[in-house]
């Protein structure tokens, strides 16, 4: 292919990615299977590997992430991001209303655009010709930092915009997370020893203000667009055309959250039914924000100490409550993570009756200074169970008690141990029926084997029946077995037994986030399928071997070369074998032309990067390794080779210069 036929290809590449990732993660409506997607992008990746010229800001490319910044730059905004006057109850956002049409002197009622309050972080985009250039945080109104990388990682902004868009947009908007993927996210630190983040917007806001944007490519982050700074030539005459412009163009604005309402009282009521609904949610907000719909009255209104007179936030009242801490419970999770949860004198907190909240680790309950028996503040913030964010002290008697660390398992009674780096104790002990009972959970769950059907009621009573001791024996039970379950009639017994058939044959990155091996979450398995294609590869594979594929670093490595190092895991896999799980190997990049050789790269290359050599082996179902051994099946050689040269000598390992390999390359692309 020459440069011409590869920049028309790669053209046509992301006009269709980019529509796309809008048809997915902006209308929901996707029209292509991931599969298909995955190929495309592979495709383009291949284009821009082989013609570097063809990377450009907008390209979809631009979403993996980018090498780490030193620091953030400051950004000046063009117009100022206001903030808003807030009301806290209905009164005041009457008094809102009056305060306009005193000031617009009318007494006619006033056009509201009602909008949802979005519990996240303050972001500006700037498009220039259509193109996303700049990205930056609210800051103190007037200078934001510079994150650009950072937002481009999200794919519900687009990096191009689409139709008669302007030449100059400057786009506000807030970026959150959503809970689903908030409550996972915490999950994944939590059994990794991390310490959670309190809530989604504490999430959201650490995520953006990572210096190495990969890391914010990994978490699940949304934008809401609701508003614009700069726009060059636009003729939109009200505030709600203005945003069904910016979905004309691309951009994801909440719309259906959106209403226009004639007077104050249509504004209350949309306050009172949102209200209502906020616990139904799949985000966190705290309020709605009420706005002048006509533009023009929005320039006569102007601001005033920093604040627009045409908008307000009406928050909603805090969900906390006051209560007391009667019990600690402590709860084992997969991984023998040991977490303190209190139980509470039961409170209702909007409209829910709260009778736990997690207390996370010992250096959250000294943070906070818990002691049994205290009263507290509980929240619920974006999780299923609430937090304690606050404990009462001057309500203290002195009969409180406090909470020491666990030296065993509250469940069988093995020693616990406190790793360094760690916030959590973990439980040692492998035959552990608290980890017995996670592991076949986790294992069951969607986003691993999704054996439907497997719920806590019926782990429970497999463990209690005495029919599985690790999760290979869900995969010998039958009809029999399962009649012996309170309450299990002919139907359930069926389907639950055609979910287990399902789940022998799901991909292997699914198998791997299974079995819980600690750090390797959904994203990591599905890099560790891709690059080795089957567990034997895998469970061979050095720290070293797994250490030179991107995105593995010293911790997963670890982790993955003790798991398969383990007689106890070796036993199950062997045994997940023999009752018939074959899990379908996962599509390899590029073709996998280089599928199951394995390359080292040592000395200086004058053409290319070692990174971007590695890349190109990788992304052709090949590995490339950091260390060279008997498994090694060509090292590539350039200036100032040395001791891994010696090495391959030694093991009479084919030796490649960086030409040859480059020619290697070029004869697999061919066939």
């Amino acid at each position: 292919m020459d440069r011409d036929q590869a920049r028309r290809r790669h053209q046509e590449l992301a006009r269709e990615l980019h529509r796309h990732n809008h048809l997915y993660f902006v209308l929901d409506a996707p029209e292509i299977p991931d599969a298909e997607y995955d190929r495309l992008f592979r495709e383009l990746l291949e284009l821009e590997r082989a013609f570097p010229e063809l990377v450009t800001p907008d390209s979809p490319s631009q979403r993996v992430g980018a090498p780490p910044l030193a620091k953030f730059e400051p950004v000046r905004h063009t117009l100022p991001m206001l903030s808003l006057q807030n009301a806290f109850d209905e009164g005041q956002l009457r008094e809102f209303d009056a305060r306009v049409r005193r000031f617009l002197a009318t007494q006619e009622e006033i056009e509201y655009v009602c909008e949802l309050k979005m519990d996240g972080v303050a972001v500006e985009l700037v498009y220039q010709d259509g193109v996303l250039t700049v990205g930056s945080t609210r800051g103190d109104g007037t200078t934001g930092e510079k994150i650009t990388e950072n937002l481009k990682t999200l794919p519900t902004i687009p990096l191009r915009l689409h139709g008669d868009f302007p030449s100059v947009l400057e786009v506000r908007g807030e970026v959150y997370m959503d809970l689903p993927g908030f409550q996972a996210l915490n999950r994944e630190r939590e059994e990794a020893g991390e310490p959670v983040f309190a809530n989604p917007r504490n999430a959201a806001a650490g995520s953006l203000r990572q210096l190495d944007s990969r890391i914010t490519a990994r978490r699940p982050l949304r934008i809401a667009c609701y508003g614009v700074g700069v726009v060059e030539n636009s003729l939109a005459p009200t505030h709600y055309d203005i945003l069904r412009q910016l979905q004309t163009w691309g951009l994801r604005v909440l719309l259906d959250r959106v209403q226009l309402v004639r007077g104050i009282e249509g504004a209350l009521d949309f306050y009172r039914e949102m209200a209502r609904r906020r616990d139904d949610l799949p985000y966190e907000i705290d309020g709605i924000v009420v706005k002048v719909n006509n533009l023009a009255l929005q320039r006569d209104l102007g601001e005033k100490s920093r604040s627009p007179r045409w908008a307000i936030a009406c928050k909603f009242p805090p969900r906390q409550a006051e209560t007391i801490i009667e019990e600690i419970s402590l709860q084992v999770g997969r991984t023998g993570a040991i977490t303190p949860v209190a139980r509470l004198r039961p409170v209702e907190v909007s409209g829910v009756t709260v009778s736990r909240a997690s207390l996370h680790n010992w250096d959250e309950i000294e943070r906070l200074g818990v002691r049994k028996g205290d009263h507290v503040v509980v929240e619920r913030a974006g999780d299923v169970i609430p937090d304690v964010v606050r404990v009462i002290a001057e309500r203290r008697t002195g009969a409180e008690e406090q909470i020491p660390l666990p030296s065993t398992c509250p469940e069988c009674g093995t020693p616990v141990m406190r790793l360094e780096g760690e916030v959590v104790p973990r439980c040692q002990g492998l035959s552990c029926p608290a980890r017995r009972k996670e592991s076949i959970k986790h294992f069951a769950s969607r986003g691993a084997m999704d054996i439907d059907g497997l719920g806590d009621r019926y782990i429970d009573q497999l463990l209690r029946l005495d029919l599985v001791d690790d999760v290979a024996d869900l995969y010998r039970l039958s009809r029999d077995d399962l009649f012996r379950f309170e309450r299990m009639g002919e139907k359930l017994a069926e389907n639950l037994l055609r979910s287990i058939e399902r789940s022998r044959h799901r991909p292997l990155s699914r198998l791997l986030y299974a079995l819980g091996i600690r750090h390797v979450g959904e994203h990591t398995a599905k890099i560790l399928a891709r690059q080795f294609g089957s567990l034997e590869v895998l469970s061979t594979a050095s720290k070293e071997e797994l250490m030179a594929v991107h995105e593995i670093g010293p911790q997963v490595a670890e982790s993955v070369v003790s798991f398969f190092a383990s007689s106890q895991n070796r036993r199950t896999l062997e045994r997940l074998h023999s009752f018939g799980v074959a899990p379908e190997p996962e599509e390899r990049r590029a073709g996998g032309s280089l599928s199951g050789k394995t390359f080292v790269f040592t000395g200086a290359m004058e053409r290319l990067g070692r990174k971007e050599a590695q890349e190109m082996v990788e992304n052709r179902g090949g590995r490339a390794a950091g260390s060279v051994s008997k498994k090694t099946d060509f090292v590539v050689a350039g200036e100032e080779a040395g001791s891994k040269l010696d090495r391959a000598k030694e093991l009479g390992i084919p030796i490649l210069t960086e030409g040859e390999f480059l020619q290697m390359i070029e004869e697999e692309d061919r066939k």
